[in-house]
């Protein structure tokens, strides 16, 4: 903190990223001790928000949930802070947004139960009405909030599961342990095939974007063949139109032809022979006259 100049709050978001670009590291120890272990937790004390809203702990938390079986969430609910249904409701309101953003499988530990018994906080999940006795008992201004949270939230949180726990004692622990074995159940028997399932929406999509691209590229380059092939077209089209220089047009030919007079062709070489012809026997004639005359 003192070397980059972060708060509490920067300190612990830079951690977690750091953390986040090295958790391919993490996969492989995982992978290494699986043989030896059935479970491994993830302790992420601290913020909630940081590990559940931010991106880095969006990465982990995903990355974990598509490579191996995870009970993503034993939401920590302290027991004895929240005999108040104010506070309570407002572990509920974590416990839901949470489930919300995860979609993993979810256990509500009730946590310090042996110094205050966790039966109230079951039966307040339960049942509604004895939270509402609970609320109306209320004299300050924000039970007016709990109990309309109660209205909203209650088919949320009324199936989830819970289970009282001492971190010191160790009371619950196998109760506990039912609740994870079931939660991973329920994590191949509903989580895996919507994961899968959103994989292969996600596949789709992307191939359809592929392929709109690649279409997109074909329809910017076909105008261009289409005028380079047009302009192509139009060039021949004027070389058979207009002869080559030095070539009589064929109008011309066909006039020359008619007259008997073409240029080049050998009608008018042999006439123009035979006027050289009749040109030199007159010079003799008029030469001989002209002797004759003498």
């Amino acid at each position: 903190m003192t070397q980059y100049g972060l708060g509490p709050n920067g300190a612990i978001m830079t951690s977690l990223n750091l953390f986040s670009t090295k958790f391919d590291q993490v996969l492989s120890l995982i992978e290494k001790r699986s043989p030896d272990h059935d479970h491994v937790i993830f302790d992420t004390p601290g913020q909630i928000e940081v590990f559940t809203w931010s991106a880095s702990g969006s990465i982990i938390t995903e990355t974990l949930a598509s490579t191996v079986p995870t009970v993503v969430i034993l939401y920590i609910m302290d027991v004895a802070k929240s005999t108040s249904p104010v506070t309570f409701m407002s572990n509920m309101m974590y416990a839901c947004s949470i489930l919300y953003k995860t979609e993993l499988p979810f256990v509500i530990v009730l946590n310090k139960s042996d110094i205050v018994n966790h039966a109230f906080a079951i039966e307040w999940m339960r049942d509604y009405e004895t939270f509402l006795d609970a609320v109306n008992q209320e004299e300050s201004y924000i039970s007016n909030l709990s109990r309309s949270l109660s209205l909203v939230l209650d088919d949320f949180y009324c199936d989830l599961r819970a289970v009282g726990f001492s971190s010191v004692t160790g009371m619950g622990m196998s109760d506990l342990m039912e609740k994870i074995t079931d939660a991973r159940k329920e994590y191949f028997d509903d989580f895996l095939p919507e994961l899968k399932r959103k994989r292969e929406k996600a596949r789709k999509r992307e191939e359809e974007r592929k392929a709109e691209d690649l279409q997109r590229l074909k329809d910017d380059l076909t105008p261009s063949a289409s005028r380079y092939s047009s302009t192509r077209s139009s060039k021949a089209a004027s070389r058979k139109a207009s002869p080559p220089r030095g070539m009589i047009p064929p109008s011309e030919l066909l006039e020359y032809r008619d007259q008997n007079e073409i240029p080049g062709s050998s009608n008018s070489q042999s006439a123009k022979e035979k006027l050289e012809d009749e040109s030199f026997e007159n010079w003799i004639q008029e030469t001989r006259a002209q002797k004759n005359k003498k």
